[in-house]
């Protein structure tokens, strides 16, 4: 056995199943949609003002600072 099999064996020594490999493509569009939905969660309930500025609708809430050079009487 040469050293190139005895490494690639220590390496790759369980390799997953096809059915492993369609349940992971399977769950990963579920666990990206979860995450995202922690996120903009975590963004809500925190008041995170540096995300939550620029989710539409939402960033409403914080109003935007006038320009003192841009006063009109």
């Amino acid at each position: 056995m040469s050293l190139k099999n005895k490494l690639t064996g220590l390496w790759c020594k369980h390799k997953p199943t096809t059915n492993q490999k369609a349940l992971a493509l399977a769950f990963m569009p579920s666990a990206a949609t979860f995450g995202l939905a922690a996120a903009l969660a975590v963004v809500y309930y925190t008041d995170w003002k540096v995300i939550a500025g620029w989710i539409p609708l939402y960033n409403t809430k914080f109003p935007k600072p006038e320009d003192p050079k841009k006063k009109t009487k």
